[in-house]
């Protein structure tokens, strides 16, 4: 509760010597809305373009594939970060998309929302990190990604390699949809993580360091699934 604001106020602007502020609420124009114009009549190959185009820019590297050729792309990409120890996601879309049996041929953890420090231990020590997009945003070449007891965090940020499948439908232009779509959700995480490529820092005289804060490297694989 605001008390002695218009008091306050008039002695400031005395002091100022200055008239006192009006406090009547300025008018609110909303017709304008250049947030939803952006993209807006974008096809999703084109959105997809607008995509790739980006990750060229945040030093990611996309790769597209069907379902069915999911699972050997998959250990291509597992394979070329130099396997090790793997760390993905409880999440049961991996099971639908049929990678499981490729993350067993690695030592690999499904991420246990029991066993906390288990998880984090073996984060620290992963090689890669493997988890799924909820939303994805084609102009900055971003994911999101909800936390959840089922979905850590440290998934995403410990592991020096990181691997983000991205289904199709999950394509929108920007962050305009991602809020749309959080706004109608029922239930929405307490963290809610964009992620746009691998670590990226250039606070230090503008240079720019890779894996400063999270992986060093990043793939997207967007896979069909309509």
């Amino acid at each position: 509760m605001i008390q002695n604001r218009e008091r306050f106020l008039q002695t400031v602007a005395t002091r100022l010597g200055r008239s006192a502020p009006s406090l009547a609420k300025p008018e609110r124009n909303w017709k304008h809305l250049p947030q939803h114009k952006v993209l807006k009549d974008a096809s999703i190959d084109e959105l997809i373009e607008v995509f790739t185009e980006q990750c060229l820019n945040i030093h990611t590297t996309v790769k597209q594939c069907t379902q069915t050729q999911l699972p050997v792309i998959m250990n291509e990409t597992i394979a070329n970060y130099g396997g090790g120890h793997v760390i993905y996601s409880d999440d049961s879309r991996f099971q639908a998309l049929n990678v499981l049996p490729v993350f067993e041929k690695y030592e690999s953890l499904k991420w246990q929302p029991l066993e906390g420090k288990q998880n984090i231990d073996f984060a620290e020590q992963a090689n890669v990190g493997i988890v799924i997009s909820d939303i994805t945003l084609a102009e900055s070449g971003t994911i999101m990604l909800q936390a959840s007891p089922e979905v850590g965090r440290a998934i995403s940020f410990l592991p020096e390699n990181s691997i983000a499948i991205i289904p199709k439908s999950s394509i929108v232009p920007r962050m305009t949809q991602a809020a749309q779509y959080l706004r109608k959700q029922s239930h929405v995480s307490s963290c809610i993580n964009f992620i746009t490529g691998p670590s990226n820092s250039a606070d230090i005289e503008m240079n720019l360091v890779v894996g400063v804060h999270g992986p060093v490297r990043m793939t997207y694989i967007l896979v069909e699934d309509y």
